[in-house]
């Protein structure tokens, strides 16, 4: 519905995260395996970018940066950007 549409533009423009809730039923049957890119972006981040640095490097937007590192921190079920990086580290994913 437009009202819908317009609460998700104003989430958006405070820059939340907006997800449909059909496709969040959607993921839950879906592999949470950590692509490539996304360990990719972390790494950067446990290096210490910053977003923005992150996007100009992968030539990546800062919107698909934040979303590969939520994305990292729901797959690893870590509580943050932190915890996602001290879980890759003790699991060998990063150093």
């Amino acid at each position: 519905s437009v009202r819908q549409l317009a609460a998700a533009i104003r989430q958006v423009a405070r820059g939340e995260r907006v997800v449909d809730p059909r496709l969040e039923v959607a993921a839950i049957s879906t592999d949470k395996a950590v692509s490539t890119r996304e360990w990719e972006v972390l790494g950067l981040a446990a290096q210490g970018e910053t977003v923005a640095e992150i996007a100009r490097r992968l030539y990546l937007s800062l919107g698909t940066v934040r979303n590969h590192i939520s994305s990292v921190i729901t797959k690893t079920g870590a509580r943050n950007r932190l915890d996602a990086i001290r879980i890759a580290r003790k699991d060998g994913w990063l150093r």
